[in-house]
């Protein structure tokens, strides 16, 4: 009876055991074939769409890119591209031969390329012209077709280049505007299906046709106007100096709307060295966005402006009528720093604000810096940003280089005050120049307006976009009466304009080398605007190792005034009609 029991026991186990398993090979069987069916279902209709059916690819156009008055500045130019399917290609070798003859390509690359089984869809060649592909169709080779493409064209060449950048062959966007904006200009691919046999010849009509969605255009806020002028003006300078670079940016100080942004030497975008990789990054790079540099004394507007905003304040500062020592050196822990100028002249004699801007006197701004003490001073170099992005819609973006608060000495405070000790990029300082000038506004800098389609709708429009306050109305309206005086009393004298207030500051900075200054390399620059009492332009121009004559008053400031002189023209100013 006891062996009946246990007998019964094994019994069940082992029937438990076998419908256990059945019960998991059902489940395992139920559960791929709910993953056969729903989840890889695309996967294996793909598949099968790809073995019976051959893609022909419909590219879209790319969005155009204008500027600001809707002049084309990057377009599009109809071309073909041709393609090979190897399943279906009869006679590799004499496919090659023939195509050889008919294309700037070799017979080994051909061979090669249709004898590769390891895609469906093989690139013969891009972007050639209609005649060619034409030519190729009449040969009747099986397995080859084309399909029509697009090719970037830039009507104005080397113009802006390191702004728009550029796109690679397939169409993606590389650099500068083609790259940021990739996602809106790219436009969406669609496709022809052929029904084909196993080894891919056609042996029906067309299967299924997907339109392409073509790209959006980008509509920037660069005036090709004020972009042609600032280059032909910068490329003289670069060749009359010998210099080893130009560059400029023109801003509206009302909305921080780049106007131009020049980056020279340059090169041309329909002529792309991409050969050459070493030289390709060089010329493409934007050094005004990209690039850091010591600003010298046209950070002194920025020195300027809090020492002002301070005064109003009623905190501990020099008020504008204050008149500092005659001495042309300061002593600051241990390091002597002298004034540019030779004090026996008299240019050191009863200096108040407006003569140590107009005379550029570093002995004059270190006795503000000092006075306005470490904590205060970079309050204010964070509200004009320095060490910290500007916001601009580009890649790329340097944030500069400044000294940590905490760690900074007296003698580093003190450089910084007359814009040494101090990294920056240009776009930085002119963003500064401006937030210092226009009332204390702080916008974020833009060189895209809006995006829309070909048909005029607009999908997205980019308004001014205000970050914080500088300084007061009261200290701007102050230090453009003060930097007017500059030009036309001053250092800046070179950028004065007959007809116009012009208003600015100059800058002479050494370079440095291996933690050293590099003997006879200076940056030299100038940073001003017009209308003096209503700032609507504002540029900032600046020649790296001009040979010869290196001070910003006489290298940087003619052009600045040339630049100013050349848009007032251009928009018919008279004054107190802009």
């Amino acid at each position: 009876m006891r062996k009946a029991n246990v007998s019964l026991t094994v019994l069940r186990k082992r029937l438990f055991a076998v419908i256990l398993a059945i019960t998991f090979l059902f489940c395992l069987f139920l559960g791929r074939f709910f993953y056969v069916q729903l989840i890889w279902e695309r996967d294996l209709i793909a598949r099968a769409v790809g073995q019976w059916t051959r893609e022909l690819p419909v590219v879209p156009e790319r969005g155009n890119i204008y500027d600001t008055n809707g002049e084309l500045l990057a377009g599009n130019a109809t071309a073909y591209t041709l393609y090979a399917r190897a399943n279906a290609v009869d006679n590799a070798e004499e496919t090659a031969r023939t195509l050889a003859s008919l294309l700037p390509v070799d017979y080994e690359t051909l061979v090669d390329k249709l004898n590769d089984r390891s895609s469906s869809e093989i690139v013969l060649l891009r972007h050639t012209a209609k005649e060619t592909a034409a030519a190729v169709e009449g040969t009747g080779l099986s397995g080859i077709y084309y399909a029509r493409d697009n090719v970037r064209v830039y009507p104005y060449g080397e113009l802006a280049c390191q702004v728009l950048g550029f796109s690679s062959s397939d169409g993606a966007g590389v650099t500068g505007i083609e790259r940021r904006y990739d996602d809106y200009l790219a436009g969406t691919k669609g496709e022809i299906l052929y029904e084909t046999d196993l080894v891919g010849a056609e042996i029906g009509e067309v299967a299924s046709y997907i339109p392409a969605e073509d790209g959006l255009s980008v509509t920037l806020t660069l005036d090709v106007r004020i972009q042609s002028l600032a280059e032909e003006v910068m490329a003289r300078a670069l060749e009359e100096h010998s210099a080893k670079a130009a560059r400029c940016i023109v801003l509206d100080p009302s909305d921080f709307s780049v106007l131009a942004m020049v980056n020279l030497p340059s090169y041309d975008l329909n002529d792309i060295p991409r050969d050459d990789i070493s030289t390709l990054n060089l010329l493409s790079r934007n050094a005004i966005v990209s690039d850091v540099y010591e600003p010298g004394s046209t950070f002194k507007i920025v020195t300027a402006a809090a020492n002002i905003e301070e005064y109003l304040r009623g905190n501990p500062a020099y008020s504008p009528d204050y008149v500092f020592s005659s001495s042309r050196t300061r002593n600051v822990e241990g390091s002597v720093i002298r004034c540019w100028s030779d004090h026996k002249n008299g240019k050191h004699a009863n200096l108040t604000l407006q003569g140590a801007l107009n005379n550029s006197c570093n002995p004059c701004f270190v006795d503000i810096v000092l006075a306005l003490g470490r904590e205060t001073f970079y309050d204010y170099l964070e509200k004009f940003h320095f060490g910290s992005a500007t916001g601009i819609d580009f890649s790329g973006e340097a944030i500069g280089m400044l000294l940590p608060e905490a760690t900074l000495k007296n003698s580093d405070l003190a450089r910084i005050g007359f814009g040494q000790s101090i990294a920056v990029t240009p776009l930085q300082l002119a963003c500064a120049a401006a937030a210092a000038v226009n009332g204390g506004y702080y916008y974020a800098p833009r060189l895209v307006k809006s995006i829309s389609s070909e048909n005029g709708a607009v999908h997205a429009e980019f308004a001014k976009r205000l970050l914080g306050r500088t300084v007061s109305e009261e200290t701007s309206r102050l230090l453009n009466e003060m930097l007017e005086g500059v030009v036309t009393n001053g250092s800046g004298k070179q950028a004065y304009v007959e007809g116009l207030r012009v208003a600015g500051k100059t800058g002479t900075a050494q370079k440095y080398e291996n933690g050293k200054i590099a003997a006879g390399k200076y940056v030299s620059s100038f940073v001003g605007y017009f209308p003096a009492d209503d700032p609507r332009y504002l540029a900032l121009v600046i020649v790296d190792e001009p040979q010869g004559s290196y001070y910003g008053s006489t290298v940087a400031a003619p052009c600045a005034g040339e630049i100013f002189r050349g848009i007032a023209d251009m928009i018919n100013f008279a004054e107190g009609t802009i």
